[in-house]
């Protein structure tokens, strides 16, 4: 972070509108299916902003993970090269090209998530988080560190983890990479991620204001976990969690009736945990929209005295939990990911008989 000039006081950042959009999507089973549900998601972009700025000026839009492709590679336990080769986009690439468009006419920031290749991991995708400034450039890209096991076949940092430290190092940048903005610093925590705690410590200690935590799947969104999770990372933190979740899902793109997979919920959260936006209803394209105030974070950041957490951390304490190696890494340094039956035999059963014999469960 750059320091401040002697006797200037930081710029306050004004209260905003942020907007999480809840679209509609169609499932692809090639990169040129993306188009469709791109313009949905400019049609829908300009309804929510328009009728979300009526308060407060909007500066960020959140597209929720799927948006772009859907989930159909989890979905329909695909062939992980293939559709790296033939779905998985680049980034930056004209899908994010479109967005940065989007950025640019209404003059805000835009996060969202794709299936995406990386040069130096041939025949491979990682599921990606990405924010775009106003000029429709990238300004932060988050390679997802935990996936929806046993379905989701993304790769993830830690799954390559000699040479993904060779290309990036060992830092919180290199895993958990946080983009100083002028709307705060923003961090992505996509679905799964937000289901360990460790993810949003990361971020937060990294300097994280603003996560983007999207999608979740019903029964788990009814049953509240997406809930109770995304209100707890941001409380634990003190930072703003946009949660939006996807509307109806047509599983192909000449589908005719669409599902309402995710169960709706959508949120956005401020850093004392309380749902400042909702929407409730997931079986229609949407949207959700909530006040974010960094002035008031950070001066409850730097001003409380008990409950701004992460300064009272005991890390020598709690390196104590983490020094035995519990989930394998470089499991896809020299093959593909497993099929969904071939992760329950070889990864879930003896990661579950390693807790077994560490003492940390008991058999049934």
């Amino acid at each position: 972070m750059q320091a401040c000039q002697a006797g200037r006081m930081p710029e306050r950042i004004e209260p905003y509108t942020a907007v999480g959009l809840i679209p509609t999507v169609r499932g692809i089973r090639t990169r040129a299916d993306i188009g469709r549900n791109l313009e949905h998601i400019a049609h829908l972009f300009k309804a929510a902003f328009w009728l979300s700025s009526l308060d407060l000026p909007v500066r960020l839009v959140a597209i929720p993970e799927g948006g772009l492709q859907a989930f159909n590679d989890e979905v329909l336990d695909l062939d992980h090269a293939t559709f790296a080769n033939e779905c998985a986009i680049d980034i930056p690439g004209p899908e994010t090209r479109f967005l940065g468009d989007l950025a640019r006419e209404y003059d805000t920031y835009v996060m969202a998530q794709a299936k995406a290749r990386h040069p130096e991991f041939p025949d491979r995708f990682f599921n990606v988080g990405f924010a775009l400034d106003p000029t429709g450039e990238i300004v932060l890209k988050h390679y997802k560190l935990s996936t929806l096991y046993p379905v989701e076949h993304s790769v993830t940092p830690h799954d390559v983890w000699d040479r993904w430290v060779e290309l990036y190092g060992c830092t919180l940048d290199a895993f958990f990479p946080v983009a100083d903005t002028a709307i705060g610093r923003l961090g992505v925590l996509m679905a799964n991620e937000g289901s360990y705690p460790e993810n949003a410590r990361g971020l937060a200690l990294n300097g994280a204001e603003v996560l983007y935590r999207a999608s979740y799947p019903h029964p788990h969104t009814g049953n509240e976990f997406f809930e109770i999770q995304s209100r707890a990372r941001a409380l634990d933190n003190n930072l703003y969690v946009i949660a939006p979740n996807l509307a109806t899902y047509y599983l192909t793109p000449e589908s005719a009736d669409p599902i309402d997979t995710f169960g709706g919920r959508s949120m956005v959260i401020d850093y004392k945990g309380r749902v400042v936006g909702q929407h409730l209803y997931g079986a229609g394209s949407s949207y959700v929209a909530g006040t974010v105030d960094i002035g008031a974070l950070r001066h409850f950041r730097t001003h409380a005295q008990w409950d701004n957490w992460a300064k009272d951390l005991r890390t020598e304490l709690y390196q104590l939990v983490y020094a035995d190696p519990i989930y394998p890494k470089n499991l896809y340094t020299s093959r593909a990911p497993f099929t969904h039956a071939e992760f329950r035999e070889q990864v879930i059963r003896p990661q579950i008989q390693k807790m077994i014999d560490r003492g940390a469960y008991r058999e049934s």
